[in-house]
């Protein structure tokens, strides 16, 4: 299905509220309600809008973020995968192309267990090096 400029419109009020009212919607866009509401409807019954979710606020957040780069063995990424599903406080993983083959999301409560699940990634059978990246101070955030 392919989209125009209204749909990416409507997505991008979307991302920064999910909850507007289709009828906010319908007036920030200049259109009706109704065509705002079978945007929507088309929107979501093709896949391109899987669902609405909540995006927990700073304070709700582990306080510690950090994304950690990883190397591993050729065919070793099921055991390694196994062991990130395993560890609670990595909260995604993405293959990527380059020098490293996933970068992987790490939020913890405290340094300590910060520190424990970076040395359970690095310990990972298959984990040829990582390195890890601290978030210091968010700048900029579109909800993604």
């Amino acid at each position: 299905m392919q989209i125009d400029e209204t749909d990416r419109a409507l997505i991008a009020l979307l991302q920064e509220n999910a909850r507007l009212p289709v009828a906010t919607l319908a007036r920030r866009l200049g259109l009706a309600r109704t065509t705002v509401q079978a945007r929507l409807d088309r929107l979501e019954a093709s896949g391109i809008i899987a669902g609405y979710a909540l995006r927990l606020g700073a304070q709700a957040r582990a306080p510690l973020r950090t994304t950690v780069l990883l190397s591993i063995e050729p065919r070793s990424g099921p055991t390694v995968l196994a062991r990130l599903k395993s560890l609670p406080e990595v909260r995604r993983v993405h293959t990527t192309s380059g020098r490293f083959d996933l970068i992987v999301t790490v939020e913890a409560e405290t340094t300590e267990a910060l520190d424990d699940t970076l040395d359970r990634i690095g310990e990972a059978k298959g984990v040829r090096s990582s390195e890890s990246l601290i978030h210091l101070a968010t700048k900029l955030n579109r909800g993604t």
